[in-house]
């Protein structure tokens, strides 16, 4: 089966999105500061940049929550078509979880986002038989990683960990989870974030 990876910026206290996210706030109060590694004008290092190649790497297919592809809730009353523009970063097949139906959207570059109503389990089915060699990405939310994590399909796990508190907002590891079957395979480090590359124990 494809190698199955899933890259997070995540807080000290495990949150992965600050509270209350928006149009105008997509990741959240505060969210933002968990991504200083990799944004714009951003002071970065040799470490931010390897892991920045990291997380853009070109994968066969993609997974992604409701919220992670925009801030529509419930049924589908606006032309959303994601926050990256005509010509989004996945260049493959995106496959969004929603509870609500709605016709694939193909936009430039290669990248079309197909919209899958029967769960986690159907919309990764979906990813494994479009990806080939080339590997699938759970792209987030919370949500859809802690159902990735729960079907025990991620081989990869990295997690870029910023120096900030956020108080509260949305984990990917679920309350109660007493188990990690993952181990460390690199470390780097910047004065941004501490950036480790875990894959599942065998």
């Amino acid at each position: 089966m494809a190698d199955t990876t899933c890259h997070m910026s995540i807080s000290l206290d495990g949150f992965v999105a600050g509270p209350d996210q928006s149009l105008d706030q997509p990741l959240g109060r505060r969210g933002g500061e968990l991504h200083t590694w990799h944004m714009p004008g951003a002071d970065v290092g040799a470490a931010d940049l390897q892991a920045a190649g990291w997380l853009m790497r070109p994968r066969g297919a993609y997974v992604m929550g409701r919220n992670m592809f925009g801030p529509v809730r419930g049924e589908w009353d606006q032309d959303w078509q994601g926050w990256w523009g005509s010509e989004p970063p996945y260049h493959a097949p995106v496959f969004v979880l929603t509870h609500h139906a709605h016709e694939p959207i193909e936009l430039e570059g290669g990248t079309t986002f197909h919209f899958v109503t029967d769960g986690f389990d159907a919309a990764y089915a979906r990813a494994v038989e479009v990806a080939g060699d080339e590997g699938i990405d759970i792209a987030g939310g919370a949500s859809t990683v802690r159902q990735a994590l729960a079907a025990g399909v991620v081989d990869e796990l990295t997690l870029d960990i910023a120096p900030v508190l956020l108080g509260s907002g949305e984990r990917i590891f679920a309350d109660g989870s007493e188990t990690f079957d993952f181990e460390p395979v690199e470390v780097l480090h910047s004065p941004l974030t501490t950036h480790v590359r875990y894959r599942r124990r065998s």
